[in-house]
């Protein structure tokens, strides 16, 4: 079968490597499930979008909702079904701008870090096709607290051998964006919560083998040794293990009309 995610986004390589990061706080995704339940009584049907090998698509259905998830990397998509076998949720090979979900099927459609993979504005235009009316979406990502003295560490040491590194869409506000789109979605809210995550200095350096960035390239040899000498001064510089201080952050609007 054709591989339905472009090249650019091919996360095939790094799939193994997601069980390694934080998951989202979750108390926020508490709060963003009393949002998006409202009045409702009844359980909520979710469409997780790049549902990845699972951990949003999880967190959901500990807390009782049924989930279709999406997701066009086959790698992924296997981790993520072996990961929730036996529940309520069905695994969909799609993409974010055509997920051939049915119209106005869903009660809340979630993006885990995967936003900012895909063109947002067809993907805005996809949720508001799949949502029921008065239904909101939620797009959120797990951020480094670049204060965090560990982080500051690891900044320092990216900084030297990449210069011009930055980290993109995913560290952007996202209320800017979704303003343009008044016409789809509206009342917009923003939550953002601090914890913590121990980790050891060998799966931090795993959790960042999932990362995808034009600057390391594992495919090529170049890449290898760019990523190789980051983390053999990862491992000079940082202790063997330690507590490092993220902040989910979640954008969420409600379908207009």
């Amino acid at each position: 079968m054709q591989k339905l995610v472009e090249q650019n986004w091919d996360y095939t390589k790094h799939a193994k490597f997601y069980e390694y990061r934080p998951n989202y706080a979750p108390k926020s995704i508490d709060m963003l499930l009393c949002l998006a339940k409202g009045e409702n009584k009844n359980v909520l049907k979710v469409a997780d979008i790049g549902a990845g090998t699972g951990n949003l698509s999880i967190m959901l259905l500990e807390r009782g909702c049924t989930v279709v998830a999406v997701e066009p990397n086959d790698a992924m998509r296997e981790i993520g079904i072996q990961r929730t076998k036996g529940q309520d949720i069905e695994w969909i090979r799609a993409t974010g701008l055509e997920s051939g979900l049915k119209d106005e099927n869903f009660d809340w459609l979630t993006f885990g870090s995967s936003f900012n993979v895909m063109d947002r504005n067809l993907a805005l235009k996809e949720a508001y096709r799949v949502l029921k009316k008065g239904a909101y979406f939620s797009c959120m990502w797990n951020h480094r607290d670049l204060n965090d003295e560990v982080q500051k560490e690891v900044e320092a040491i990216i900084t030297h051998f990449v210069p011009s590194y930055e980290r993109g869409v995913r560290r952007e506000e996202q209320r800017s964006f979704i303003e343009k789109h008044k016409e789809l979605f509206d009342t917009i809210v923003y939550l953002e919560e601090d914890f913590y995550f121990h980790q050891s200095l060998q799966n931090y350096i795993l959790a960042w083998q999932s990362v995808k960035n034009p600057y390391w390239d594992l495919d090529t040899n170049e890449g290898k040794k760019l990523f190789e000498a980051i983390c053999e001064e990862f491992k000079k510089k940082l202790p063997s293990e330690f507590k490092i201080k993220y902040t989910t952050r979640s954008w969420s609007a409600k379908k207009q009309g």
